[in-house]
């Protein structure tokens, strides 16, 4: 599961890479972060933060796009956290 700490860590190092014109790969946003290369690539959040910055121009859009990717993420972490508590407490009525 993926924290919103942990997709900010991610979107932060991508924006700063950025901003300092260095190229944003796998390997930087590891060093980056202290995230596994692994992690980066197999979590399929993780892993569309880095593409998009990848392949994205530069500009006030893109950080706002790059915001509600960060939020919309973080809404379904949250929602994935409720479904498995719900759960919880069906289970603990029964």
């Amino acid at each position: 599961m993926t924290t919103s700490h942990t997709l900010n860590k991610v979107e932060r190092a991508c924006t700063d890479l950025a901003r300092d014109g260095r190229p944003i790969t796998f390997t930087a946003i590891a060093t980056a972060t202290g995230i596994s290369r692994s992690t980066l690539y197999r979590n399929t959040a993780l892993r569309a933060i880095v593409e998009h910055h990848k392949h994205a121009p530069d500009g006030p859009i893109t950080s706002i796009t790059d915001e509600i990717a960060t939020l919309r993420a973080a809404v379904n972490t949250l929602a994935q956290q409720v479904r498995s508590h719900e759960e919880q407490l069906r289970r603990l009525r029964n």
